[in-house]
């Protein structure tokens, strides 16, 4: 089934939250993440990439289906970061992954840069080969470790062509 990358806007706040607590219990595993007395994930960026310029957030859909979701930022070196990227198990390993994920690299075209959690194998298997495909140009790639992050990542910044 193909899959759409579509913009959310503010009428998609209550759906992108509600996808956001399903990454966020995901994260659980590997974050020590607890839930709120309310039994939710506390997330304080959400208005942020909604209503913010240099910020973007998109869901991914199959027709009707959600799918997943995504969150981009534009960072003080120009490159725009993956700062969430989202597919629902369900969804998983079927190809709606990698290919809404080349959708969102390639609505900015340009320097990107994307970290994952070390920790997360799925991220670690996920991101590099699609990323090498994808980018024009060579993958600079960064092992980060604390105490200068909080935890182990791999951090890939690479070129995005413009579409032909």
């Amino acid at each position: 089934m193909r899959v759409e990358v579509v913009p959310a806007a503010e009428r998609d706040r209550d759906v992108l939250g509600n996808l956001l607590q399903f990454y966020l219990y995901d994260f659980s595993e590997l974050r020590d993440l607890d839930v709120t007395p309310q039994g939710g994930f506390a997330y304080h960026f959400l208005d942020d990439f909604l209503k913010e310029r240099d910020r973007e957030a998109c869901l991914f859909k199959a027709g009707e289906i959600l799918v997943g979701f995504s969150m981009t930022r534009q960072l003080d070196d120009s490159s725009r970061e993956m700062s969430k990227f989202f597919v629902l198990r369900r969804h998983r390993r079927h190809g709606m992954g990698k290919a809404a994920a080349q959708q969102v690299l390639r609505r900015h075209p340009g320097h990107r840069t994307l970290s994952f959690d070390r920790a997360n194998h799925a991220a670690a298997h996920f991101w590099p080969p699609l990323v090498s495909h994808l980018a024009s140009g060579p993958v600079q790639r960064r092992e980060i470790y604390p105490p200068d992050t909080a935890y182990a990542m791999s951090c890939l910044r690479f070129q995005v062509p413009q579409a032909p």
